[in-house]
């Protein structure tokens, strides 16, 4: 994994090249950081290295989250044409474990070609609990204590199914200020399962890892079907809110990754793959992205609100947020050397360390702007609204970072390794 380290979570600065990160990379010598102008097919294979666009990229995403669900408290997610659109921004989750599945696998996928070493299962789960788990309980007590609309419900099983982000697997407590960390229960897991991923593609290393990219793809093929398993859950649960429905999602970024470190890699740019080139193609890669974005914003991607879609429809999101995440991203880590400086500058830089602050604190902190700003919710306002969500939300994010998140890391490796 680069040190853009996985989202929702884990923005953080600059690291050195093959400096051990929060995804479990193997430690290396530490040497300076290549800038974003130098970076070359070369040196993104080693997994330790920064891609700053990256950085950019969580915060949109971080930011798109934002936007939807102010989009939905606000009523605008009801306006005839646009409202489908605000709506659709929940498909920026499919950034966030795309990144994911990028960052965390980078690791493995070069240890498969000699580049490295895989990390130690107990060294990567250790790294990611420190990563989350700290800064996610604060949140959680601060809500399920402050927030009067969640204290006043918040019993027993609402309190341990959060702290424990069980939310998407016990009824009834993905509860207010909290119901967006359903994705962060996904991720969990992810992170869970990824060292048993790993070991199950060990046996494709050497001359067999180019075959990693066809197997990969094909579990995410597999697991695109989910929804049409017939699996018997308890009211108010949903089978299509657990990992296995998400895999096709992270197994874009998976992709990337054994793309980053194949062997084309290290062609010039005329020698290599014609798919592979336009792959890295932004001009091509991103269009692509929007168009695919506004199909998810039509019946493709499921009925209009909190309506629960046929499992045709959750077929056709699940893959049109994975064309998403792989078409946003590819560019960016294919092409190394080319600069973003729009993704790359000290704001977007900045918003990206604070990103998994803005993505769990924004809807505490939603819940209060109605009460104190005098809005009624459902009633319109939604510019106002979200930029006042932004902004209460930011400096709490920033504080988050500096005072648990980015501490409890440089701690975590200093100690754990």
């Amino acid at each position: 994994m680069t040190t853009t380290r996985d989202p929702l979570s884990d923005p953080v600065p600059p690291a050195p090249v093959n400096a051990p990160s929060d995804g479990g990379e193997s430690a290396a010598q530490p040497a300076a950081a290549p800038k974003a102008d130098t970076l070359d097919a070369r040196s993104i294979r080693r997994p330790g290295v920064f891609v700053p666009a990256l950085e950019g990229m969580r915060a949109l995403a971080a930011l798109g989250v934002v936007l939807t669900h102010v989009a939905f408290q606000t009523g605008a997610s009801w306006h005839p044409v646009l409202g489908r659109v605000w709506e659709r921004f929940d498909m920026t989750v499919a950034i966030f474990f795309a990144l994911s599945g990028f960052l965390l696998w980078r690791p493995h996928a070069a240890a498969a070609r000699g580049l490295g070493d895989s990390p130690s299962a107990a060294r990567y789960l250790l790294h990611r609990a420190a990563r989350i788990l700290p800064a996610y309980w604060a949140v959680v007590c601060a809500v399920l204590i402050l927030l009067p609309s969640a204290a006043h419900t918040a019993g027993f099983r609402v309190w341990v199914a959060n702290l424990g982000l069980l939310q998407v697997f016990v009824p009834l407590t993905l509860t207010d200020g909290l119901t967006q960390m359903w994705s962060l229960s996904v991720e969990v897991a992810f992170y869970i399962a990824l060292p048993l991923i790993a070991l199950g593609l060990k046996w494709l290393r050497g001359q067999r890892a180019p075959r990693r990219v066809p197997v990969l793809l094909g579990i995410g093929l597999v697991f695109l079907g989910w929804n049409f398993i017939p699996i018997p859950t308890p009211d108010a649960i949903h089978a299509d809110n657990w990992l296995p429905a998400y895999i096709p999602w992270f197994v874009m970024g998976m992709v990337l990754a054994e793309l980053v470190d194949g062997a084309a890699a290290a062609l010039p740019l005329a020698e290599q793959p014609r798919l592979r080139r336009i792959a890295g193609d932004i001009r091509v890669m991103w269009p692509v992205a929007a168009v695919a974005f506004l199909l998810s914003a039509t019946d493709l991607g499921g009925p209009e609100g909190l309506t629960h879609g046929a499992p045709w429809q959750y077929v056709t999101k699940m893959a049109l947020g994975a064309v998403i995440g792989f078409s946003l991203l590819a560019p960016l880590v294919l092409r190394p050397g080319v600069r973003h400086r729009w993704l790359e500058g000290r704001v977007a830089a900045t918003l990206g360390r604070w990103s998994f602050g803005i993505f769990i604190w924004h809807l505490a902190v939603l819940s209060i702007i109605f009460p104190v700003f005098g809005i009624v919710p459902f009633r319109g306002h939604f510019i106002l609204v979200y930029c006042l969500t932004v902004a209460f939300t930011l400096p709490l994010a920033a504080a988050s970072y500096a005072l648990i998140e980015e501490p409890l890391r440089l701690w975590t490796r200093r100690h754990v390794g």
